[in-house]
């Protein structure tokens, strides 16, 4: 008792030292740190991480309690099962490492700004999806067609077929009529070319959606968790029109609207990046003018 009331006086003590010696730098340290364990909390409730989590945190709990009450085999086992922690923490949580990853790798260097000639084929494009959807919606046959951002989809890409095509009504058309070759998967649009078709999207594994979301809309939300990624569905039992992005899904469209969303959030939101990128470069480079008499 003596030992741990002796324990508990050095961490008071410690505390204490800590607190009457802090800095400017030492709070921006806590700050940083409270935003990394506040955004970590908000991930792990937002996926099935959450219940590892608190199955790892029961067993580091009964090591201690074993370790205290001297229960020799349990303390020998559970210390032979925390030698191999961060490699099984590795291998558990790799989904979810994967996708911390590439959102801190999400930056405007990574595929560059779209420049004008870009905009114009991206928003030709987004006019024939929009086009393509209304008929999709009128004859109430599923589409899945993802618009590529700054996050490369290569990995997707290469689980269908390479098509590389200009974008018409027509063809997208074809290729998400029912019993086509490539009807069952998703399009992927780069740059404003139909790149590829029949790719196979992961699936979101969050529990807390609508049961009236079928494995498109799951997909799509799957592909815009794991990228920076735009997707449109089209529903093939009821015909509505959604649009997936961050992970988020909104429905109800019609291929107006959908059309005007696309543009905004592909077209606007880059071009807005772009201006300001350039004003901040234009604004360093810009000569001073020299001060004094001339």
């Amino acid at each position: 008792m003596d030992a741990v009331i002796n324990t508990l006086y050095t961490v008071w003590n410690q505390i204490c030292y800590a607190v009457s010696n802090i800095g400017f730098f030492d709070l921006v340290d806590i700050a940083i740190l409270s935003y990394i364990i506040y955004k970590s909390i908000g991930f792990l409730r937002e996926t099935r991480a959450g219940q590892l989590v608190k199955g790892i945190i029961i067993l580091v709990a009964i090591y201690f309690i074993a370790d205290w009450w001297d229960l020799i085999t349990v303390n020998w086992l559970l210390s032979k099962v925390m030698d191999a922690a961060i490699i099984a923490i590795a291998v558990i949580f790799q989904p979810e490492l994967r996708r911390i990853l590439e959102k801190v790798g999400r930056t405007n260097f990574g595929k560059g700004q779209i420049f004008e000639n870009d905009v114009n084929s991206m928003s030709v494009c987004i006019d024939h999806v929009s086009k393509a959807a209304a008929t999709m919606q009128e004859k109430r046959i599923g589409a899945l067609i993802v618009f590529e951002n700054r996050t490369q989809l290569g990995e997707i890409i290469s689980t269908g077929t390479v098509i590389n095509a200009e974008p018409s009504v027509s063809m997208i058309n074809n290729v998400f009529f029912p019993k086509s070759p490539l009807h069952d998967g998703a399009m992927i649009v780069r740059d404003g070319r139909l790149y590829a078709a029949g790719c196979i999207l992961p699936l979101t594994q969050r529990e807390d959606l609508s049961a009236q979301l079928g494995t498109r809309h799951r997909a799509a939300i799957g592909m815009t968790e794991n990228s920076d990624a735009v997707v449109l569905v089209v529903s093939e039992e009821t015909g509505t029109i959604s649009i997936a992005v961050n992970g988020q899904i909104t429905r109800d469209y019609n291929p107006v609207s959908a059309g005007a969303e696309l543009k905004r959030l592909l077209l606007e939101a880059e071009q807005k990046e772009k201006k300001s990128f350039v004003t901040s470069i234009l604004e360093r480079i810009k000569p001073r003018k020299k001060e004094g008499k001339e």
